[in-house]
C-alpha cells in the first residue's frame, strides 16, 4: 500500500514538474531574448505557430502541405537575420542573477571602476577620447587579438597613457577585464544601423557595433563633446554623469536580473538628490 502511494504521487508529480520546468525555461530564454532587439523574432514564431495550429485544427490541407516546404527555410533565415540577438540571448542563458545557469567569471569592482573613470575624468577635461570594452559572457578573442595584448594591472595612469595622444594605441579601444587590462589599440566592428545620430563619430559607431555583435558593454569618452556614454545590448546611453556609470557598470557587472531602463531610473535618482 505504501508502494502504491509513492507511485501515485510520482505519477501526479512528473507531469507537474515536467510543465514546471518548460514554463520555466521558457520564461527565462523570453526574458533573455527580451533583453536584444529581436522580440520581432518572438512575434514572428508566434504567429507562424499560431496559424499552423489552427490550419491542424481545422484540417487546411493547403496550407499544412506549404507549412512542410517552408519550416526549414524559414528557419534557417531567421536564424541568419537574428544571429548577432540569438547569440546575445543564449549569453543571457548562461549569465547569473536570475539567468539559468550561473559561471564564474572576473567581473571589476567598485574600487576598479572608480580608477577607471577617474581616468575619464581626466580625458574629458584634457579633451581626449577613448573607447574601453568590458567583456561579460560572450568571449571577444578577435577583438583582443586586433589590438596590442598588454595584461597589465589596472591603473588610471596606465588608462591615461594608452590613450595620449602621443601614444600610438589612443585610437583603438582597451579590452579591461576584472583587474586587468587586457589589450588596447583595438579594432571595433561599425554598426550597420542606419538611424545612428549624425553627430555621433566613429567611437559611438565602433561600440554600438561591438554591443550589437556582443554582450560587452563600452565606455565612451567623447573627445569633441567630452561626454560619456555606455553601449550594450545594442543600445546607446549618451551623456552621462560619471555616478550615473558607475551604478550602471555596478549592475552590469553583477549580472542582475535588470533592465537597462531600470538601471537607468536608480542612477538617476541619485542626481536628483
Amino acid at each position: 500500500m505504501f508502494t502504491d502511494i509513492i507511485q501515485g504521487t510520482l505519477a501526479f508529480l512528473r507531469p507537474a514538474v515536467q510543465v514546471g520546468v518548460l514554463a520555466w525555461v521558457f520564461y527565462r530564454f523570453y526574458t533573455a531574448i527580451a533583453q536584444t532587439k529581436a522580440l520581432a523574432l518572438i512575434r514572428i514564431v508566434i504567429i507562424l505557430f499560431s496559424v499552423y495550429a489552427l490550419s491542424f485544427l481545422f484540417k487546411l490541407d493547403v496550407l499544412l502541405w506549404f507549412y512542410r516546404y517552408i519550416t526549414v527555410p524559414t528557419t534557417i533565415l531567421l536564424c541568419v537575420v537574428y544571429q548577432a540577438e540569438l547569440r546575445r540571448a543564449f549569453s543571457q542563458l548562461w549569465s547569473g542573477g536570475g539567468r539559468l545557469f550561473r559561471l564564474g567569471t572576473q567581473t571589476t569592482s567598485s574600487d576598479q571602476i572608480d580608477s577607471i573613470l577617474n581616468a575619464c575624468n581626466v580625458l574629458v577635461n584634457k579633451q581626449r577620447g577613448a573607447l574601453i570594452v568590458f567583456p561579460r559572457r560572450l568571449p571577444i578573442r578577435q577583438i583582443i587579438e586586433s589590438g596590442t595584448r598588454l595584461n597589465a594591472d589596472l591603473s588610471s595612469s596606465l588608462i591615461l597613457t594608452v590613450f595620449d595622444h602621443d601614444t600610438p594605441l589612443h585610437d583603438g579601444a582597451m579590452v579591461i577585464q576584472g583587474g586587468k587590462i587586457l589589450a588596447a589599440g583595438c579594432y571595433l566592428p561599425l554598426s550597420e544601423q542606419t538611424d545612428i545620430k549624425r553627430s555621433f563619430g566613429t567611437r559611438h559607431r565602433a561600440a554600438l557595433g561591438l554591443a550589437e555583435e556582443s554582450d560587452a558593454v563600452v565606455l565612451i569618452v567623447s573627445e569633441e563633446t567630452g561626454a560619456l556614454s555606455l553601449t550594450y545590448n545594442a543600445n546607446l546611453y549618451y551623456d552621462l554623469s560619471i555616478p550615473t556609470v558607475k551604478r550602471m557598470l555596478l549592475a552590469l557587472f553583477s549580472y542582475h536580473d535588470i533592465t537597462p531602463e531600470e538601471a537607468m531610473k536608480e542612477a538617476g535618482s541619485d542626481e536628483v538628490e
